[in-house]
């Protein structure tokens, strides 16, 4: 079902465009712009708009052809237009203009697609806010060197009479690009900053036990072929609840999972749960994504009539559904391998309208790992063998749900062995590092008799 989402994506890109929302604090009279500067350091863009107080604003990125957009709001303009030096980065320009009579409107004109945080800072010594849009992903252009090469030997430079003097040749770095990309899993480590989440008996704040267990998640996450970890939370900050879903959605997740710890009252009650979203909650969620139609409309142009509002709840409703069916498919396979691991406190994955788990194109679940409060349970929360042993068992089941939905134009979904006369199952397993069970599984082999010509897909390593 991950494929029939990421297809819906593809198709209804510009609808999904309009989930982004708003951030930052709204501050009576209108904030004035003043200033904008463009830093570069290695891997990473800064652009920052200098404002004379905190605003509202939302942001959202665009493909084809790639820009990101800022939308501040009640926001004036001062100045002349920034004159912005965009050689050797991925930007091609920045476009400045008014919005609905009081908006400003920044959009950056890409030469790639890339991952942005948005977010605003004080400035030092002032009232002033600065706005900072932070662009990641991309590498600068490195020399291109032969193989079997010897590097070039340094030499006192020699300073040729002007006559002499030639226009370097630049030599053009050409890249190929890959013919797969890595399954992106989005990992939430509930809580932070000044939202510790539950407190555990012997005062164990959530937040903390969250961030261990995700970073561990990580680093697992690192190791599987095929796969890139995407850190919601990096440290402890606080993050409101629907840019945890933005943020997945702009690193274009095919999985979110959030990690939180339970409590309760009754110190008593303990074990493990995994929740995915309610049927109501996607409801709830269709209705408020339809009601920001003012929004929608500057990214959609074809919602203007009870026609194409009918469409476009039809289109959310598919998208959804087709997620939510993901959702509880993966959840299953984890809550399977935790009760491995730890006591489980409902033996079935359960449903809420968590607002973390109400991204319409991403499968998502949320993995309640204990309840903190239960003395027990906070203690193998603290324990960095348990902790261990709860990440391996959620790997487990997002490797078991990978190999039987691989997304398409992935490279799990590009791992392909087509069979050829004198090939075995088990030959064939020994050379891609996987297990029969496994192969069996992901081709749904009933025996391992074979046919010339099939070809069969080879998942991610282990069970």
């Amino acid at each position: 079902m991950a494929s029939v989402t990421r297809q819906f994506c593809s198709l209804f890109i510009a609808v999904l465009a309009l989930f982004a929302g708003f951030s930052g604090v709204a501050f009576g009279a209108a904030a004035k712009y003043q200033t904008l500067r463009l830093d570069q350091q290695t891997g990473s863009l800064k652009l920052s708009m200098e404002l004379s107080e905190s605003v509202k604003y939302k942001y959202f990125s665009l493909s084809k052809p790639d820009r990101f957009v800022v939308d501040l709001l009640d926001v004036v303009p001062t100045g002349r237009s920034p004159q912005l030096n965009y050689s050797d980065t991925p930007i091609k320009g920045i476009r400045l203009g008014i919005r609905k009579g009081d908006d400003l409107r920044m959009v950056v004109d890409l030469r790639q697609s890339l991952v942005a945080d948005v977010y605003l800072e004080a400035v030092p010594g002032t009232k002033r806010q600065r706005l900072v849009v932070e662009m990641k992903g991309f590498k600068s252009p490195k020399p291109v060197v032969k193989a079997g090469s010897k590097p070039a030997q340094k030499a006192v430079a020699v300073k040729k009479p002007q006559a002499e003097r030639r226009p370097a040749q630049v030599k053009k770095v050409v890249r190929r690009a890959a013919p797969y990309r890595d399954i992106v899993i989005a990992i939430d480590a509930g809580h932070g900053g000044g939202d510790p989440g539950a407190r555990g008996h012997n005062g164990t704040y959530e937040k903390n036990v969250t961030l261990a267990i995700a970073r561990r998640l990580e680093k697992l996450v690192e190791r599987e072929p095929g796969m890139r970890p995407v850190m919601i939370r990096t440290g402890d900050q606080y993050i409101g609840l629907r840019q945890r879903i933005e943020k997945a959605q702009m690193n274009n997740a095919d999985l979110f999972i959030s990690i939180h710890a339970d409590a309760f009252d009754d110190r008593r009650v303990r074990g493990t749960s995994v929740y995915t979203l309610s049927r109501r909650g996607a409801t709830t969620e269709a209705a408020r994504l339809l009601a920001d139609r003012e929004n929608s409309s500057d990214i959609i142009g074809f919602l203007a009539g009870d026609q194409d509002d009918m469409l476009a709840s039809v289109l959310i409703d598919l998208s959804q559904n087709a997620t939510i069916e993901s959702s509880m498919d993966v959840a299953a396979r984890v809550l399977k391998h935790m009760s491995q691991v730890n006591p489980l406190h409902k033996r079935r994955v359960e449903q809420a309208g968590f607002v973390v788990l109400k991204s319409p194109d991403i499968p998502s679940i949320l993995v309640e790992t204990a309840f903190i409060s239960n003395p027990d349970d906070e203690k193998n929360l603290l324990s960095s063998r348990h902790q261990q042993k709860m990440v391996n068992a959620i790997m487990k089941g997002v490797r078991s749900y990978f190999n039987a939905n691989p997304p398409q134009g992935t490279r799990v979904a590009g791992r392909e062995h087509v069979i050829r006369r004198g090939d075995t199952l088990t030959a064939i397993a020994a050379r891609y590092d996987v297990s029969l069970r496994t192969l069996r599984q992901a081709n749904q082999l009933s025996s391992d008799q074979l046919y010339v010509g099939r070809v069969l897909h080879i998942p991610l390593t282990g069970s």
